[in-house]
Order: C-alpha cells, then sequence, then structure tokens
C-alpha cells in the first residue's frame, strides 16, 4: 500500500477537515438517531461505519445496528462513557493525533471487509473516518460526530473515494 508506517496531517489539512465530509444532520440525539435509522432502512447501506464513542453508543442504544465501529474511548477530549458495544469482532490498534498509522488503516480495513466489528483506538480516532470511507464497499454509509452540531452521514461513492484519496495523497509520509 505504502512504503511508510504512518501518514501526518498538517493543520491546514485538519483544519479544512472541520467541514463535514458529507449530510451534516442537525438536532437532537434523538432527532439524529432517527435520520441515522430511517437512512439504514431506506437505503440499506452495504456496510454502516460509525467513528466516535458518542455516535456509536447513541446509536447502539436506540436500537440501530452498525457493521462497524470504531472508538478510541475518549469523548470531547474525557474518558468515554462505556457501553455494550455487542460486537463479535475486536480489533485493537494505535493511531496517534493528526496521522494514520498503517497499522490501524489495516485493521479498520480488516473490520469492514468482516463487518460485526469494533477498532478499539489508542490514541485518536478522528482520522480513521477517511480510512472507513476509503475501504467501504461502494454504497456504504460512514457517520461520525461534528461536536456542537449533529452528525454527518457520508454516502461512499465513487467520487467521494476520489476526493478522500485526494486528501491522502496530500498528506506527509513518514517511515
Amino acid at each position: 500500500m505504502f512504503d511508510v508506517s504512518k501518514l501526518l496531517m498538517n493543520e491546514t489539512q485538519r483544519e479544512s477537515l472541520k467541514k463535514p465530509l458529507g449530510e451534516l444532520i442537525s438536532g437532537t440525539v434523538a432527532e439524529c438517531n432517527q435520520a441515522l435509522k430511517a437512512v439504514q432502512d431506506t437505503e440499506s447501506p452495504r456496510r454502516l461505519i460509525l467513528v466516535g464513542d458518542t455516535i456509536s453508543r447513541n446509536a447502539i442504544h436506540s436500537g440501530i445496528r452498525p457493521d462497524v465501529i470504531i472508538i478510541d474511548q475518549r469523548e470531547m477530549r474525557r474518558e468515554a462513557v462505556e457501553f455494550n458495544h455487542g460486537k463479535a469482532r475486536v480489533f485493537r490498534t494505535l493511531n496517534e493525533p493528526a496521522t494514520i498509522n498503517l497499522l490501524a488503516w489495516q485493521a479498520v480495513a480488516e473490520a469492514v471487509e468482516k463487518g460485526d466489528s469494533v477498532v478499539v483506538v489508542d490514541g485518536e480516532e478522528d482520522l480513521l473516518t477517511l480510512v472507513a470511507i476509503l475501504t467501504a464497499p461502494i454504497g456504504s454509509v460512514v457517520a461520525y460526530g461534528q461536536p456542537s452540531a449533529g452528525i454527518v452521514l457520508v454516502r461512499v461513492t465513487p467520487d467521494k473515494k476520489n476526493e478522500i484519496q485526494t486528501l491522502i495523497d496530500q498528506m506527509e509520509k513518514t517511515g
């Protein structure tokens, strides 16, 4: 894949990612979960992947059954509230802030391929959203929390994959 061990995002790139990568759903937790459930029921995504502890916990508690969740056991830089994710497979990996560790990439890719999985990240899971989009089959939905705004739904299309690949290609590669 790459002849490096991790990809680094510079501050300009990080700032650009504060803008939602897909459709922003605003509202209460219940309204966001209702919208997510509607997407799951009407679009039947090939994979429903949730990135983040808060969105994952809230969705699971409201009866949504994602195929994959990616969590770092932190919420707004504090220890997250534990919850029963009910996933058959648990992948544990390391991923430092502002990076994509290639071992984390492999863990996400395997979790997405197999489904019924949780990826527990020691570090930060935020940028693994990009990996989830790139490794998910076309027709999947990747959702993540947008702090103080709601959730973002990213429909995985060839155009979206190309957009994300361009971001990845611009990251600094380190050994």
